[in-house]
């Protein structure tokens, strides 16, 4: 017997199947999308200059990375000087400034991020854990507000106070009779001073970070805790630090993805031909070979920026992978 094939439109008895109200796809309206922005135009003007932003100073500048790959000569213009491949690099990697300012830059990041990611964390949960919120903003807005200060301004500071002749220190030393100390001149204090002066200025910032991490955990737990007679050293250890280890890994994963840079501002604005062979980080010689020169080697430094953002991009797909296999938690 023949079997006869329905349509999709039809039931088994021959009648046209009806479909509920409930599952039917309404067709999209011609010119939906043009009365959408229209209703919102208020939002894409406000979203118009981030945009501009990004294209002008992001992205623009990435069709003048080709320099890295040419002779540059201003004159010829970028299209117009000769091409030489990967001569820039391989002229970086031999150069005798290579290894110091490698080792600079990655001694330098790694000891301010030792020192940036434990006290954060510290600070925000003494705040959480205060009962007088009075106390506890005041040394949020104390610890907050240097976040605000320009680097100039600081290092501007740090001349001040520890300047080896009218520093307000050294003249406090004088005034006991000790011998002065040249903190910010010589090798001996230049790291030590950076990171302390990175300390200073961005605890109280990141410590908002992750109280507000800690603002989200449940208070139910803690009341549970409580109950079972818990302490607030194993409410920390228990609860509050596996809520924040999210964030902090984020962060970390960050970080890594930036040890090959350091402050620029600071590091260029602490050096001094006494401690040039710890404080030469990569920033601070492409400045040197780049714009401070002579004669500027526009290629050579294009090539070493370069040469230090894909190291970044590669730091920052391995911490990423590693944080995703290890605490299944990951930027992407």
């Amino acid at each position: 017997m023949a079997q006869t094939r329905l349509s999709d439109d039809t039931t088994a008895a021959g009648v046209p199947a009806v479909t509920p109200a409930g599952d039917s796809v309404p067709a999209a309206r011609p010119g939906w999308r043009r009365r959408q922005i229209r209703q919102g135009w208020q939002l894409y003007v406000m979203l118009a200059l981030p945009v501009l932003y990004l294209a002008i100073y992001k992205y623009g500048p990435i069709y003048g990375v080709q320099i890295a790959f040419r002779d540059y000569n201003p004159v010829d213009g970028i299209t117009g000087s000769p091409w030489v491949g990967l001569e820039q690099f391989v002229r970086f990697v031999h150069s005798y400034q290579f290894v110091p300012i490698i080792k600079n830059t990655v001694v330098l990041h790694v000891y301010e991020l030792a020192a940036m990611a434990p006290l954060p964390i510290v600070l925000a949960l003494a705040l959480n854990y205060v009962r007088t919120r009075w106390f506890a903003r005041v040394v949020q807005m104390v610890t907050y507000a240097p976040h605000f200060i320009s680097t100039v301004v600081i290092v501007g500071m740090m001349l001040l106070l520890f300047d080896p002749r009218v520093g307000v220190f050294n003249q406090a030393l004088q005034f006991l009779h000790l011998p002065t100390v040249d903190i910010l001149g010589g090798e001996t204090w230049f790291r030590h001073m950076f990171v302390a002066s990175s300390v200073w200025q961005n605890l109280g910032f990141d410590a908002i970070i992750y109280l507000a991490a800690l603002a989200g955990v449940d208070p139910e737990l803690h009341e549970a805790a409580i109950v079972d007679g818990a302490s607030k050293l194993k409410r920390i250890w228990h609860i509050d630090l596996p809520s924040i280890t999210p964030v902090f890994v984020i962060l970390m994963i960050l970080n890594v993805g930036s040890i090959m840079s350091i402050g620029f501002e600071k590091a260029l604005l602490m050096q001094s031909p006494l401690n040039l062979d710890i404080s030469q980080v990569i920033n601070t010689y492409v400045y040197q070979v780049g714009l401070k020169s002579p004669v500027p080697q526009y290629s050579y430094a294009a090539a070493i920026g370069l040469f230090q953002g894909v190291i970044g991009l590669i730091m920052l797909v391995l911490a990423n992978w590693a944080a995703r296999r290890f605490s299944r938690t990951s930027l992407w």
